[in-house]
């Protein structure tokens, strides 16, 4: 059965949905019952993560071969990416908005997310205002290496280097310190599993569609040839 991951996805983010509000969890200062959103706010992250990881070896692939195929998987892998990341911003608003105040602060993290999703719209712009199918798959395909790279510089190193409110940044405690039990993990381990799976799924789909397009495209250009 080869959609069995489609299958074990659907499953997954099931589970965490239900199970995610049903457990019992810590009862932290501050965050109290909040908690909850760890498991559809940072999942988002790993999924956004994951799925630029992605489209960052496939640009280098296309660079090392010159396949559209590969400059296809790259750009949609960033489509979805971004799509995630998006969420896990209205997430995480809504999570600042009951833990500290205001669904926006001056946080290095935060402000770091905001440039990086900045940096991958500057991609889909630079992508769009190119004609020529090769030069704009190379063009993109070199940024798309420092955008990713980048990403990892404002989301995980400058925040680790000065002030932050996040846990694990600016001498926070990360939440494996902050005495979150098994139970969680129990919840929070498949939940990025599961919504990765999705990404991927929605990734595949839109890849078949831009394969379609792009035949369609290359038909019409040889009969009218």
């Amino acid at each position: 059965m080869k959609h069995w991951w489609k299958i074990l996805a659907v499953i997954l983010v099931l589970y965490t949905i239900i199970f995610g509000f049903l457990i019992e969890v810590p009862a932290l200062p501050i965050l109290h019952e909040s908690i909850r959103n760890l498991f559809f706010h940072v999942t988002m992250w790993f999924s956004m993560i994951i799925l630029c990881g992605v489209s960052w070896v496939y640009s280098i692939m296309f660079l090392n071969t010159g396949k559209t195929d590969h400059d296809i998987i790259a750009s949609e892998s960033a489509n979805v990416g971004i799509m995630f990341g998006s969420i896990g911003i209205l997430t995480g608003m809504i999570w600042a908005k009951f833990t500290w105040g205001a669904p926006w602060v001056n946080d290095p993290k935060l402000n770091g997310t905001a440039i990086t999703m900045l940096i991958y719209l500057a991609y889909f712009v630079l992508r769009n205002s190119m004609d020529e199918e090769q030069k704009r798959a190379k063009v993109s395909s070199v940024y798309n290496i420092f955008a990713f790279i980048l990403l990892i510089v404002f989301l995980y190193i400058l925040p680790r280097m000065t002030d932050s409110l996040h846990p694990g940044n600016g001498g926070n405690g990360t939440f494996s310190d902050l005495d979150i039990d098994n139970t969680m993990r129990t919840v929070f381990y498949p939940a990025i599993i599961g919504w990765t799976l999705i990404g991927v799924w929605f990734l595949t789909l839109r890849v078949r569609i831009k394969k379609l397009s792009y035949q369609r495209e290359t038909e019409l250009i040889n009969n009218n040839i």
